[in-house]
């Protein structure tokens, strides 16, 4: 069994988006993916088909003021309309792009979603079957990011992006079976998180959410040594990281047609790599 594991990055998620269509014109069949924040929702489209889509929520979708903008940030308290982008406006069976959940639940994938529980700060990881035709609340609680929105509720929980709790998810994969996982970054390797920025969101969070105010305190010493321990697997052959090896001035919540352009395309480039990776060892799982 071979997975896939996406750490999503808002906007900077388009180098997944790069990697997952080139995948889709090549035949790369990945049998199992977990996805967080914006990587949740690339895998979600990666397991319905749906080669192309995730590129046009990037490029084109992401610039209308009903997606995100200051303007929503200041009517609604949410720098991001969710409900927008993952529900009636674009995703659900009446949207203007909807994802094809039948095809996502057809294609017997197994895949996990990554969120955090506001309240207690752990990660909840919720599969493609806790969610239902145009409910899609696990993709929205992965992709909530912590202060630029509230908290957003499913199920009984207040979640926040899974990237506080679980930044790089692939002891998920590795211990549901997967010999051989490639890693989607959307940093450079190179990249380490310094924990005063986190700090400082950390403080805006912990009136209202201590736990997940002490989870994103501590999310820069998780994220570097998850990142570590995926460097010294790498060199084992059981991971292949895929990360750009430049995002520019590219952030979290950038709107730049030419650097978001730059980032597909360097992801479409390096998923090159993945047919090499697989070659190293049993290509079952890899082919058309």
């Amino acid at each position: 069994m071979i997975g896939v594991v996406d750490v999503g990055g808002g906007m900077r998620g388009v180098y997944g988006a790069g990697i997952f269509d080139w995948c889709m014109d090549h035949g790369i069949s990945f049998d199992y993916l977990a996805g967080v924040s914006a990587g949740s929702a690339n895998c979600a489209a990666y397991a319905s088909g749906q080669r192309g889509r995730n590129y046009l929520f990037y490029h084109e979708y992401s610039f209308r003021r009903e997606y995100m903008s200051m303007d929503l940030f200041l009517r609604t308290g949410s720098y991001l309309d969710l409900e927008y982008i993952y529900g009636s406006g674009l995703t659900n069976s009446d949207g203007e792009n909807p994802l094809d959940f039948e095809a996502m639940l057809a294609s017997g994938k197994k895949m996990k979603i990554v969120a955090t529980d506001a309240k207690t700060g752990e990660p909840v990881y919720y599969d493609m079957t806790d969610m239902s035709q145009d409910d899609y609340g696990a993709i929205k609680g992965s992709s909530c990011v912590p202060v630029a929105s509230k908290p957003y509720e499913w199920k009984g929980r207040l979640l926040f992006d899974g990237g506080i709790s679980d930044p790089i998810p692939y002891d998920l994969a590795l211990a549901a079976g997967c010999e051989k996982v490639v890693v989607i970054l959307t940093r450079p390797k190179s990249f380490r998180r310094n924990a005063r920025k986190d700090e400082l969101m950390s403080g805006l969070l912990a009136r209202k959410y201590p736990e997940a105010a002490r989870r994103l305190k501590e999310r820069a010493y998780v994220y570097n040594h998850e990142l570590n321990r995926a460097l010294e697997l790498e060199k084992e052959g059981k991971l292949l990281i895929l990360a750009p090896y430049s995002i520019g001035n590219m952030s979290t919540l950038t709107k730049d047609k030419e650097q978001i352009d730059h980032m597909y395309r360097l992801g479409m480039e390096d998923a090159q790599k993945i047919e090499g990776f697989f070659a190293e060892g049993a290509a079952a799982g890899c082919g058309g």
